[in-house]
């Protein structure tokens, strides 16, 4: 009998990864739907108004800012929220007793992961164009395709970090959340970035790398944007972030669950902690 390709191998990890969070329905509403109701809410309040030292509208600010929030939470959000939890409830241990070699495991996950970013991302989008006139403009399109696969590489394996240092599926929940909606507020997610933001708060936006992902996303959704005009500088940076991350979570992680107090949870469980 043929043995299965490595590439087949991930496939098929990704795709069991991907039936994992369409079945559990609260993952994919705070995942997906979440971040669409958000910005159909803001866009009605505030209306389609212009920002004029932005030059742009609110639904062209926050339809981009919030596809960018959608996408981490499905790669940073749940990456390390579901992998704690597999470790808690034993599942990381058995999948390291059988052949199947971890890179193909994690492999499929981030894929996976990555995959549900897209979607959310596309979604949000779609939404702007056709309701609430969101202009693309097809000069920047190459611009945003890297930044969203340099972005959700980089916040997956900041997620498989979080889970390689958290204790617990519970403290995996508290982390990705304490981490990623302070900084949402600071970083020109839910907030329009004001020109009057105290200093020592614009260099903890900067320092993060959630700021180098929304900036650069939401800068080519203005007229004047142009290829000439990205700063490349924010996909380093980012793309340092996700290599470091990269390498502490591979030496830190952790296969075993806890000996104590974590203890066992339901999938059930661990799906309700990622709203």
């Amino acid at each position: 009998m043929k043995r299965p390709s490595p590439l087949s191998l991930l496939w098929h990890q990704a795709r069991y990864e991907w039936r994992i969070f369409w079945r559990t329905p609260i993952s994919a509403f705070f995942t997906i739907f979440f971040p669409l109701l958000i910005f159909v809410v803001f866009s009605l309040v505030f209306g389609n108004e212009r920002i004029e030292y932005l030059g742009i509208t609110t639904a062209q600010f926050y339809a981009p800012s919030l596809a960018v929030f959608a996408a981490v939470s499905a790669t940073y959000t749940n990456i390390s929220i579901f992998t704690s939890y597999q470790r808690d409830e034993g599942i990381l241990k058995r999948v390291r007793g059988t052949p199947l070699p971890s890179w193909i495991f994690f492999g499929g996950k981030i894929l996976a992961s990555i995959l549900i970013a897209l979607i959310g991302t596309l979604i949000m989008l779609g939404v702007g164009v056709l309701f609430f006139g969101l202009q693309v403009y097809p000069e920047t399109v190459p611009i945003l395709i890297v930044v969203f696969f340099v972005g959700v590489a980089t916040f997956a394996a900041l997620g498989l970090l979080v889970a390689a240092v958290a204790p617990s599926g519970q403290a995996a929940t508290a982390i990705a959340n304490a981490t990623l909606l302070p900084l949402a507020f600071v970083s020109g997610v839910f907030i329009v970035p004001g020109e009057d933001m105290p200093g020592w708060l614009t260099a903890v936006s900067d320092f993060f790398p959630l700021s180098h992902f929304v900036e650069p996303f939401v800068a080519a959704f203005t007229p004047a944007a142009t290829r000439a005009d990205f700063e490349w500088q924010d996909l380093a940076y980012l793309a340092l972030w996700g290599a470091v991350a990269l390498i502490l979570a591979i030496r830190w992680f952790k296969w075993e669950p806890p000996t104590s107090g974590g203890g066992r949870r339901s999938r059930t469980k661990s799906s309700a902690a990622t709203g």
